[in-house]
This record gives C-alpha cells, sequence and structure tokens, in this order.
C-alpha cells in the first residue's frame, strides 16, 4: 500500500548467484497528460477500481519470460526490452508501475550481486555528489485540501558546499 492507502507493486528479482533486489512503485497523488500509464484493475469492487493484479500478471506472464536469461547488468538492454515489450508510448500495455518495478529491482539486483550501492553502480565513472535538499512549503493540486493553482512551492539550497549548510 501506498502512503494514501492505495495498493501498489512491489517487485523482487533473483539473481543466479542468489542476489536480491527489490523496488516498490508507489503511485503520485496527481498525474498529467504526458506522464507514464500506471496499470490499475478498474473493478470497483478491489479497492475502489485501484488493484494492482492486472499490473503483476504482466510482470510474471509477459516481463518475467522475456528477460530472463537476459545479464542483470545489462541495465540499458533490459530496459530497451521492456520498452520495446510494451510498444506504446505512454507505458499503458504492460503499465508503467510494472516496468519501472521490474527495472529498479533488477537495478538493485544487478548492485546486490557486485557489492555496490546502486548509485554506485548506475554511475561507476561520476563523482559522488551530495543530493540536495527540497523542502515543501506549501501543496497545491490533489494533495491539497482547498486546491490551489500550483502543485507545489519549494525551497532548495543554492551555493552551499556541504549538507550542513
Amino acid at each position: 500500500m501506498d502512503s494514501r492507502g492505495n495498493p501498489t507493486i512491489e517487485v523482487e528479482v533473483t539473481l543466479e548467484d542468489g542476489s536480491i533486489g527489490r523496488a516498490a512503485v508507489p503511485s503520485g497523488a496527481s498525474t498529467g497528460r504526458h506522464e507514464a500509464v500506471e496499470l490499475r484493475d478498474g473493478d470497483d469492487n478491489r479497492y475502489s477500481g485501484k488493484g494492482v493484479i492486472s499490473a503483476i500478471a504482466n510482470i510474471q506472464e509477459k516481463i518475467a519470460p522475456a528477460i530472463i536469461g537476459m545479464p542483470a547488468t545489462s541495465q540499458h538492454e533490459i530496459d530497451h526490452k521492456l520498452i520495446e515489450l510494451d510498444g506504446t508510448p505512454n507505458k499503458s500495455n504492460l503499465g508503467a508501475n510494472a516496468i519501472l518495478g521490474t527495472s529498479l529491482a533488477t537495478a538493485h539486483a544487478a548492485a546486490n550481486s557486485l557489492s555496490l550501492p546502486l548509485y554506485m553502480y548506475l554511475s561507476p565513472d561520476s563523482p559522488s555528489l551530495l543530493p540536495v535538499p527540497m523542502f515543501n512549503i506549501l501543496n497545491g493540486g490533489k494533495h491539497a485540501e482547498d486546491s490551489a493553482d500550483f502543485q507545489e512551492f519549494m525551497v532548495l539550497p543554492v551555493g552551499v558546499n556541504s549538507f550542513r549548510e
């Protein structure tokens, strides 16, 4: 379940060497018309139509058979295969939740297999940089009780040299 009590997908990938990767894919509260499609069941008798059985079935019946046997360390090829398998510009066939969950779980499994943190596995030649914290000041859109004309108002520290600053 996500933070709003809606079902979500958690994908687990196990490699031949026993390494495991998991990824959960909660949904956002608001979706734009250009975003990838999250596959929901639409059965009003189950979680008000927000069930994810069809996305899970896509992982088990379509995605897994297509990628089993591919090298987990070939992330680009795996992601390309997932997009090709879906065949739509907005991921509406298999569901963005199924595709993203599988991709991210595979990346975690590959990183674990190599005993690397995920960030180093995904970008081994890049210098390590501290993340920039983003502070949400005001919420609008579907997150807010009284909807404002904006999604959110955030502040970010700029020009600092350390996380402490």
